[in-house]
């Protein structure tokens, strides 16, 4: 099946109890046994869910993998495979990354002695460099949050498995219509279906698509032994959401597009970041490894931080609100918002400055989004 007819039916057959086109939202938290060891392949619902099972079936097909596994956000799906690792042991990530991956990194994995290596997202000699013999992870966010700075995940991919390390990549900003990491050589692949996925910013979840049977079951154990599930009816809803995600990722793409072209003129934009831009230094890659080149547009703007609040003050279509990927445009300000956990100094040394803005463009009509930030930057 190609991928819109996947999003559509992958794990998704009629119910054969009624016939329900429908994936039913099984609202319960335990199922009858006939006897000892009897059972219709459900027992208790942190374990599994039939909603939930419909919800993996398909979150993996459509990253070309063997497996998946639905969390009840993003973070619960990180925590997973971060929990494959040991005290003593070494992650190496690009610099350029959410500051929730950075909090959980620095302010979690660190009190076990697990400890991170940050090296420049798209310099490719310098994730072998960062190697240690216990390094047992390399984690990568391609386009990046907020700078969408682009990594080589297939030459990535050739140094950790020459390391016999594992290779993480978020691929939440791409969705698996423009991206698959697994068919570049990516061991897990993780997502805030939050995000794209869901498309309507009314679930929190979160995911993780791989093929390696043992890497599977290690993290299928810690969902079930740690619990961060998502429940029957986010699911039931993350899978609405997913069935319409082709038609919104093109639309969202041709939208972003038309902003990049228009900030990429505007007098008051001091730097751009859109790989759809042949101005962007990894436009070439971008075509290489994507399909398309996503929804989000990020920018710095002349001015100062109290021009900020006026800008986003002023505008009428774009919402000023933490998240991203839905239907809906939305403007945040990295620095106090989604990268606040990032101290200062580090976060404007990797480019996260106070003029930063990220857009994440909706699906409305064009004419409408532009109209909005011209009268708000004017």
């Amino acid at each position: 099946m190609k991928f819109s007819t996947k999003a559509i039916h992958a794990g998704q057959e009629p119910d054969p109890a009624t016939g329900a086109i429908m994936t039913p939202i099984y609202q319960t938290s335990t199922f009858a046994q006939a006897g000892m060891g009897e059972h219709k392949g459900y027992e208790y619902a942190r374990t599994g869910n039939p909603t939930r099972t419909a919800l993996e079936q398909c979150l993996a097909a459509l990253e070309n993998g063997q497996y998946g596994l639905a969390f009840a956000s993003g973070l619960a799906a990180e925590s997973a495979v971060l929990n494959l690792l040991s005290s003593g042991d070494h992650m190496v990530s690009c610099d350029d990354l959410y500051g929730g991956t950075y909090r959980i990194f620095e302010r979690i994995m660190s009190r076990y002695q697990i400890q991170t290596s940050y090296v420049t997202a798209g310099n490719i000699e310098e994730y072998e460099k960062a190697i240690r013999p216990n390094t047992k992870l390399i984690w990568l966010e391609t386009p990046t949050n907020p700078l969408l700075r682009l990594v080589d995940i297939r030459a990535v991919a050739e140094i950790a498995h020459r390391h016999n390390i594992l290779l993480v990549v978020d691929n939440t900003f791409s969705s698996p219509y423009f991206q698959k990491p697994l068919d570049l050589g990516a061991d897990i692949v993780l997502h805030s279906t939050t995000k794209y996925i869901n498309g309507h910013s009314d679930v929190i979840g979160g995911a993780l698509v791989m093929n390696d049977q043992k890497v599977y079951e290690a993290l299928k154990f810690h969902q079930n032994a740690a619990g961060g599930v998502p429940g029957p009816f986010d699911s039931w809803l993350t899978l609405r959401g997913i069935k319409t995600l082709a038609v919104r990722m093109r639309q969202h793409e041709e939208n972003a597009r038309g902003v990049a072209r228009f900030l990429q003129e505007h007098p008051r934009v001091e730097k751009l970041y859109y790989p759809g831009l042949a101005s962007h230094p990894d436009h070439e890659l971008a075509k290489r490894q994507m399909s398309g080149f996503g929804g989000m547009v990020s920018f710095q703007f002349r001015g100062k931080l109290a021009d900020v609040d006026q800008v986003v003050r002023r505008l009428k279509v774009f919402t000023f609100a933490e998240s991203l990927g839905g239907v809906e445009s939305l403007v945040c300000h990295p620095a106090s918002m989604t990268h606040g956990s990032i101290p200062k100094e580090i976060r404007e040394a990797r480019g996260v400055n106070d003029t930063l803005l990220r857009l994440s463009i909706g699906i409305e009509d064009i004419e409408d989004l532009l109209a909005d930030l011209e009268q708000a930057l004017a």
